[in-house]
């Protein structure tokens, strides 16, 4: 076997690495282990410096850089920003300074508004940082100029789910207040612009009616890291049993637990790993 052909088949069994600011980006986890269940994931939650949302774009700049440079210690294939303040305001840079590819949650997000909405009307929430970007009007229009874009920043959203009050009367009257504005604009499509949203789901459904279609970004995300894997040829072969390793630059287990039973993980032992 020639070198090239051995470093590849190294490659392939190296993990996929996945940070967030916090546990949130744990739905894209679980969306990767559904569709990719021989992958092992290597997953960082930023807990010490968590939120993002509402910090400056050169400190996020910095901080994702951190990060995946831890992720890249540990033999990273391939990075996903599973953060969409992180992806808004980072990526680029990621993109320039790594040498393996890297991921965000945005891009995905708007290909799949973009295939949904009928009546080119599509409504995205996230956090300040997230909407204040305006990263997901820009990639919707870049794909399709006519999209007219209705956004709404939820800042209370991301401490209610990680209370755990996933469907609480108070978290309805919340959400409502918040989506009330844009579904009176007409949207047909609502983008969960913020990995922790997807906890909400049920919630949000019903709160949109069945005329809304809600697009879950961590979904499309782990099908962009299954098409980039494929085309690299850095798939991981199937015959392997893949797995999912947590670490937290800072303890935090309340929502990992509310996290971990919501969405079906079995996250195991959770290593933290302070940053410097």
């Amino acid at each position: 076997m020639q070198d090239a052909d051995k470093h590849l088949v190294t490659k392939r069994s190296q993990p996929i690495g996945v940070f967030d600011s916090g546990i949130g980006g744990l739905t894209v986890a679980a969306a990767l282990r559904g569709l990719l269940p021989a992958e092992h994931i290597y997953y960082v939650g930023d807990t010490a410096r968590v939120p993002y949302g509402g910090k400056s774009a050169v400190t996020i700049e910095r901080y994702s850089l951190e990060i995946s440079r831890m992720l890249l210690a540990e033999g990273a294939k391939l990075i996903v920003v599973a953060c969409n303040t992180a992806s808004a305001l980072a990526v680029p840079m990621l993109q320039r300074e790594l040498n393996v590819p890297v991921i965000g949650v945005i891009q995905p997000g708007a290909v799949a508004a973009v295939a949904a909405t009928q009546n080119q009307c599509v409504g995205v929430i996230g956090t300040r940082a997230t909407v204040q970007s305006q990263a997901y009007e820009r990639a919707i229009r870049a794909l399709k100029a006519e999209v007219r874009v209705e956004t709404q920043a939820c800042p209370l959203l991301v401490p209610l789910i990680e209370e755990g009050w996933l469907e609480d009367r108070i978290t309805e009257q919340v959400v409502r207040r918040y989506l009330d504005p844009i579904l009176e604009k007409g949207i047909d499509t609502l983008v969960l612009g913020c990995t922790h949203y997807p906890l909400l789901f049920r919630v949000l459904e019903k709160e949109v009616g069945p005329s809304v279609r809600l697009v879950d970004s961590a979904r499309n995300c782990a099908l962009e890291v299954q098409a980039v894997l494929g085309a690299g040829g850095l798939a991981a072969p199937a015959s392997h049993a893949g797995s999912l390793e947590v670490a937290l630059t800072d303890p935090s287990t309340a929502f990992l637990r509310v996290a971990e039973h919501s969405l079906g993980l079995n996250v195991g032992e959770v290593r933290v790993r302070p940053i410097g």
